[in-house]
């Protein structure tokens, strides 16, 4: 609406027109009933000096005659086709001929519309009005075209910005896994982490106070993404194995020497965080487990975590663990430690859901039974940190070719190795 509360008169999507014709008498007849309708039109009595006007000042319309010496109307049309880009012209056929076929052809040269000798005015004014409805839905839709590929361009700023911003976190994350592997004595750890983006809600860790205790765990926060991230990075620091002042795993002796606390009363330490944050809605599963390095017996807490795996040296495997709540959950709420001792040679793995709920080839799951039959590969094929890149690479294979994981892979191992 206007200020005067007047509808909007669209302007006219035909300003320029162009007659091409060899009569100058029928330019001059076209000319003056273009001008009752308000129109002004340039003239040119052949195509070759009308594709020089065209290339000064391209017009919104041409009116061509179809026969005149020299190019044709229709091979005029299709010059200016190829010539004039920044614009659509709609272009009006001048011609005697009524013959289906011969219009058939003009229209598949790129012509818009005809126009019979001798013109009528009325006729005229009608071709014009059609052109212009046609012009302008053009310009609209250039116009939300040009829109469109600006806010592309925009958004694909802004993409390029959070891409890199991504690729930088992936690394700080890296860096709270600086070590795939590690070995104690005749013990080893083997740790892997592979996020289904650039970064993820897995984590694995493990530290040590010395006096052969080992500590390790692992965790998935819940959902994906930046916020999952934060998350495990906030962890990270609960369960450093740089800053044992600040890793609630440990406890402070004289001397500053450290001993680590019991599984059962991390958890509730963990939880106990989580929950007097009011400003986190995520919870977390957990296995976390103390090592000890002279007998073999491992003491764990299962938080809502998949159950560990025990590959013994004989082959067998066992599931341990009776479940448990998440952490983050719920407040004043406890858990049950369990524990196992391992003989030489065998091996205990913790894992997210990620692996287990990994799709293969057929769509189906790998399930804990596809598990328990990739890890006796890998056991047969790597020990420590090469053992989980093996079970990764085993199970990659059994995956479809080119799919991306659906969620973050991870998973640390324990192998025993005798006092």
């Amino acid at each position: 609406m206007t200020e005067t509360g007047l509808p909007e008169v669209p302007a006219r999507a035909v300003c320029r027109v162009l007659i091409v014709d060899d009569s100058r008498m029928q330019r001059r007849i076209l000319s003056a009933q273009l001008a009752r309708s308000g129109l002004a039109a340039m003239e040119a009595g052949t195509a070759e000096e009308a594709l020089r006007l065209c290339d000064r000042d391209p017009p919104d319309l041409v009116i061509s005659d179809w026969m005149m010496p020299g190019m044709t109307g229709i091979e005029f049309c299709q010059a200016l086709r190829a010539r004039v880009r920044t614009h659509y012209v709609y272009f009006i056929l001048l011609t005697s001929k009524t013959e289906t076929a011969e219009i058939a052809r003009g229209l598949e040269g790129g012509a818009d519309d005809f126009l019979t000798k001798p013109v009528s005015g009325d006729e005229l004014r009608a071709r014009i009005a059609a052109g212009e409805r046609i012009l302008r839905m053009e310009r609209e839709l250039t116009d939300k075209n040009r829109l469109l590929s600006d806010t592309l361009a925009e958004l694909q700023s802004v993409y390029d910005s959070i891409n890199r911003d991504l690729i930088q976190a992936k690394k700080i994350q890296e860096s709270l896994v600086p070590e795939r592997s590690k070995t104690f004595g005749a013990s080893r750890f083997g740790l892997l982490l592979k996020p289904s983006g650039h970064i993820g809600g897995d984590l694995v860790g493990l530290f040590t106070p010395g006096f052969n205790q080992v500590g390790f765990y692992s965790l998935d926060v819940s959902g994906h993404g930046i916020t999952a991230a934060l998350l495990t990075a906030r962890l990270a620091s609960y369960l450093s194995p740089s800053n044992l002042a600040q890793n609630v795993a440990m406890e402070q002796r004289q001397w500053h020497l450290y001993r680590l606390r019991k599984p059962q009363e991390v958890a509730t330490a963990l939880n106990a965080r989580m929950t007097n944050d009011t400003g986190v809605d995520e919870y977390f599963t957990m296995v976390y487990g103390v090592a000890d390095l002279f007998s073999g017996s491992v003491r764990m807490v299962q938080c809502g975590h998949p159950h560990p795996l025990l590959l013994r040296a004989d082959g067998t495997a066992e599931f341990l663990g009776d479940g448990g709540l998440p952490i983050g959950m719920f407040a004043e709420i406890g858990w049950s430690e369990f524990d196992i001792t391992l003989e030489r040679g065998e091996r205990l793995l913790f894992y997210s859901d990620g692996l287990t709920e990994c799709r293969l080839k057929d769509g189906s799951m790998l399930e804990p039974e596809g598990l328990v039959r990739i890890a006796r590969r890998a056991a047969s094929a790597g020990q420590g940190g090469e053992f989980v890149d093996d079970l990764f690479w085993f199970l990659s294979q059994e995956m479809a070719p080119g799919a991306s994981l659906e969620d973050d892979v991870s998973a640390i191992v324990f192998e025993f190795g005798g006092a």
